[in-house]
């Protein structure tokens, strides 16, 4: 494990294997994947960036679980499930989707489609 990504962590250190089995599950999934770790975020790129990681606020703090990632997709069109917290439509045609993950399960077929999709979207680009 790197520096930079324990550094990502530091503060949120019991949410690391909720990230671990989505990246693990990513790069199976997905060939040629880049991942890029930042002081805010941790990117995966294919040709294009396709989804991130990150800590942000998208549930008031008391409606959180104690362990959770939040992550952002960006697709074609806006997902209808009960798993998303945050959908907006920056610009035509482009759906951000933010996706709060508190349970290692919660990576499983469903999620692992709209990645994917996802992963395909950013490489039309």
């Amino acid at each position: 494990m790197n520096t930079d990504l324990l550094s990502f962590f530091d503060r949120h250190m019991n949410a690391l294997p909720l990230y671990e089995a989505l990246e693990h599950k990513i790069t199976e999934e997905i060939e040629n994947v880049r991942i890029k770790v930042q002081k805010s975020q941790i990117s995966f790129y294919s040709r294009h960036l396709f989804a991130c990681v990150s800590f942000a606020r998208v549930r008031k703090k008391k409606d959180c679980p104690a362990v959770w990632i939040v992550l952002t997709l960006g697709l074609d069109h806006r997902l209808d499930s009960p798993r998303i917290e945050v959908a907006t439509e920056p610009y035509p045609g482009r759906w951000t989707h933010h996706l709060l993950i508190s349970d290692p399960n919660e990576v499983d077929e469903e999620l692992l489609s709209w990645i994917k999709e996802a992963a395909a979207f950013s490489d039309r680009k």
